[in-house]
Order: C-alpha cells, then sequence, then structure tokens
C-alpha cells in the first residue's frame, strides 16, 4: 500500500498545492488551504489539480504590469513588473546589477510597500554600506541572508512582499540536495522552487545571475525556459554607459533597451544618450562615421573610428565595441571588391562603451577605414548604414525610419542607406543616397577614391 501523501487543498475552490502558501495558485484566495491527504484528496477530488475552463472565460488583467519607479527599467519591462512573474538578470561582473536592483527595491519601497533583498553574495553589513551611498534607505526595504532557499521562501511567506530580489542564484542552495551553491543540480532545483512559490503567491520574483566567459547566463540552460524573463545588463566597466535589454519577456516584446550612467551615487537614467555618446566627439577627422544603431527597437548615435598604425601588412585587427572577426572579413571585401588595400596595423572602435553586433554596422566600417587609409575626411553630417555582402553588395536592414527619425533629431542632414530603403523613411528635408555596392558608396563619399583606385 503506497504511503499517504500530505497535501494542501484550498476550502475555496478545492485546488490543490504541494505545500503550503500563503495564496491558494488556483483560485487566488489567501489563506484558504489547508492540510489533507494526498490519497485521498485525490480520490475525493479527482479533477481539482488541473481543472480545463473556458479560455474566453480566463482574465488578462493578472498579466498587466506594474511599475517600479526606475523608468529604463518599465521601459524594457514594457511598463513594468507582473506579479508572479520570475525575472532573471544577468551581466558580467561589476556592471552594476547589484546597485541597479537595490535602486528598484528602494523605489518600489519608497512607496510603502515591503519588499525584500535575499543576499547570498554580500553581507548585510556590506548592502548597507553600498544602501547609504546610494541615498535613504526605506523602512519597508528588508534584507536577509539569503544563502538557504528555505529562509527565502519564509520571507516571502511571511512578508508578502511587492518584490523580492535574490542575489545572486548562484550562492542560494538547497540544503536537501547534494553538491555545492552554483552546481547545476543546485542552481536548477532552487530556481524552480521559487519560481512555484513566487507563481502561487503572486510576488514578482527577480534572481540576479552570473555569466561565463562567452557572455551567456550561467547554470543550466533549463533556468532561462523556467523564469518569465532574462535581461542583460551590459557596458564597459571604464566607460559610464550602461544598457539593459530584455532577451526573453513572455509578458511583452523584447524590443526595448533602457540605458543608464554609472555615477558615485548609483546608476542614473538616461532618457537621451546622444550627448552621452557623440558629446566629444571631434568632427573633421579621417577615419570617422556615424551609425545609427538599434539598440533592440532603440535608436542610438554611435561613432565608429578606425586608425592605421606602423605595423606588419595583414595582421589581425585590434577592435573595441566590434566583432574583430567581422572587420577582418570587412578588410577582405574592401582589397577584393573595391581595390581599397589597407596595410599596416588596423585598430576599430565603436566610442563609447557600446558594444555593436549587428550588421548594419558593415558599411560604417568599412569608409571609417577607406577614410583613414586615404586620409580624407567624411562629411560631419552624414550617417551610414547597411551590411555589406561577400560580393560587395549593400544589402537593407530593419528598422531604417527609426535610425533616420533619430539621426534627423540629433542634426544629420544626409545618410548612406541601403538601395531597398523606402523614400518615405527619411524625415521630411533629410537627403538620403541609396548606394547598391562598396565601391558606390566610396565614390560617393570619397570621390577621389575612384580615381587613386583606377590607378593601381
Amino acid at each position: 500500500m503506497a504511503r499517504p501523501m500530505e497535501i494542501y487543498l484550498c476550502t475555496a475552490c478545492e485546488g490543490v498545492a504541494p505545500q503550503w502558501v500563503g495564496r491558494c495558485p488556483v483560485c487566488g484566495q489567501w489563506n484558504s488551504l489547508v492540510a489533507t491527504v494526498r490519497r485521498d484528496a485525490m480520490a475525493a477530488h479527482p479533477g481539482a489539480l488541473c481543472a480545463a475552463v473556458p479560455l474566453r472565460h480566463v482574465g488578462s488583467d493578472a498579466s498587466l504590469p506594474v511599475p517600479t519607479g526606475v523608468t529604463e527599467f518599465d521601459r524594457v519591462l514594457g511598463g513594468g513588473l507582473v506579479a508572479g512573474s520570475v525575472t532573471l538578470v544577468f551581466g558580467p561582473p561589476g556592471v552594476g546589477k547589484s546597485t541597479l536592483l537595490f535602486q528598484v527595491l528602494a523605489s518600489v519601497a519608497g512607496s510603502g510597500a515591503v519588499v525584500v533583498l535575499a543576499s547570498a553574495e554580500e553581507s548585510l553589513s556590506q548592502v548597507s554600506g553600498r544602501a547609504g551611498r546610494l541615498g535613504a534607505v526605506p523602512e519597508t526595504l528588508l534584507a536577509l541572508d539569503g544563502h538557504d532557499v528555505a529562509a527565502v521562501e519564509a520571507a516571502i511567506i511571511r512578508h508578502s512582499p511587492a518584490l523580492v530580489v535574490v542575489d545572486s542564484v548562484q550562492t542560494v542552495a538547497d540544503d536537501q540536495l547534494p553538491g555545492a551553491a552554483g552546481s547545476l543540480a543546485q542552481v536548477r532545483a532552487c530556481v524552480e522552487r521559487l519560481t512555484r512559490l513566487g507563481k502561487s503567491a503572486g510576488v514578482p520574483v527577480v534572481l540576479v545571475g552570473h555569466v561565463t566567459k562567452d557572455g551567456d547566463p550561467a547554470g543550466p540552460r533549463a533556468v532561462e525556459h523556467l523564469v518569465d524573463t532574462v535581461l542583460s545588463f551590459d557596458g564597459d566597466r571604464h566607460h559610464a554607459l550602461r544598457v539593459l535589454t530584455a532577451v526573453k519577456h513572455r509578458f511583452g516584446p523584447t524590443g526595448e533597451a533602457g540605458i543608464f550612467e554609472m555615477r558615485d551615487d548609483g546608476l542614473r537614467a538616461v532618457p537621451d544618450p546622444g550627448p552621452l555618446l557623440l558629446g566629444d566627439r571631434m568632427a573633421g577627422i579621417p577615419g570617422s562615421v556615424v551609425i545609427p544603431v538599434l539598440q533592440g527597437r532603440r535608436p542610438l548615435l554611435v561613432e565608429v573610428q578606425a586608425l592605421l598604425g606602423p605595423g606588419a601588412f595583414g595582421a589581425r585587427p585590434h577592435s573595441s565595441g566590434i566583432d574583430a572577426s567581422r572587420v577582418t572579413l570587412l578588410l577582405a571585401v574592401l582589397s577584393r571588391r573595391a581595390a581599397v588595400e589597407v596595410g599596416g596595423e588596423v585598430f576599430v572602435a565603436a566610442v563609447g562603451g557600446i558594444s555593436i553586433t549587428e550588421p548594419a554596422v558593415d558599411l560604417a566600417v568599412a569608409l571609417a577605414l577607406a577614410s583613414a587609409a586615404q586620409g580624407r575626411v567624411l562629411p560631419a553630417d552624414l550617417v551610414v548604414f547597411g551590411e555589406l555582402g561577400l560580393a560587395g553588395e549593400v544589402r537593407m536592414v530593419p528598422g531604417a525610419d527609426r535610425r533616420l527619425a533619430e539621426a534627423w533629431r540629433a542634426g544629420f542632414t544626409s545618410a548612406l542607406v541601403p538601395p531597398s530603403t523606402p523614400a518615405d523613411a527619411a524625415p521630411p528635408g533629410m537627403e538620403i543616397r541609396r548606394v547598391g555596392t562598396l565601391t558606390e558608396a566610396l565614390n560617393t563619399t570619397i570621390p577621389v577614391w575612384s580615381t587613386v583606385a583606377a590607378s593601381r
């Protein structure tokens, strides 16, 4: 005879929960779960565990986001955090993940709501010292040593907070499981427990995660499937700019990016990053060109610079913010398709601490390299974007209208774009020049280049 197992049955809707929580996971009634025997409960209520209901009768109010008060954070989440949602925030060490989420906690607690910080990486005295540098700490911001996942669960059940942050999930462990904190089994089990409790109690949970050497979230890939939202927080620690983007988001699109500036008193939202990225730009320098990139759906104007130095011909290029292998490919396209030989050591950088991964940067990098090699200046009011194929053709990229609108707003009056760009993509008054090949782009921006190339 199977040993009876204790479960919890809701007295309001007869729903079943595997453990006691303050709120029924089926109907949402508070303090309605009572202990019973699993065998008897399932015999008496065979349909209680998994009852199908008409989808048209299911409301969507529970999925409405609640603003946290941190504007750029809310922008990425489509308005705020959803009750019962689980969010994973990952990024390199020292980028400011803990600072960002502490400011989110302080903002929510500032409205009078109770929030909980489970700190497993830092002692509470360290957390208190950092909090003092960021400003006043609300009375309703609670903190606990979060090494034991059971202690975190107990705090959620006892305080029913409006938000819980666990920093970090790699340092939380379940004493009932083998393995050290951070092992694959421990990370997955702890995320499963916190996800189950957060959803049953209707409490949004934010988990801080580490990254691998390749920049991906550390731990088993199953963790990304367990959570509702995955946010990437990135930036060069030597620059002030930080970018928050949504890699996965079940409650809205993943198209937005949040921009922050790291200061001595914490992170500050940057609604207009243009002055921060282009404020100190020197016009009239060979090898410089501006590209409107898309961080999610948000356009940003970034200066791309190229410099040629003494060194062996064909050496691997040095790059910052742009994939070095992509620069090598563009050097080959310049050589074979446009007769442009770039000798010496090659340096390419995306200025301002922004990393550009989209292929729309190809044409800008190629023109910057040609400009540096020829020593000729590209027009200061010009923006450039487009992907380059191996045949030297310029290919279309998404979001041309958003890119051009942002460039026009910042004062740029002309653009070099792929030939398939619609005429109505540019704002009235902005001149767009469509180029089908790299050679055509060079002849348009550096007219003397055609004569130089022909003489070789």
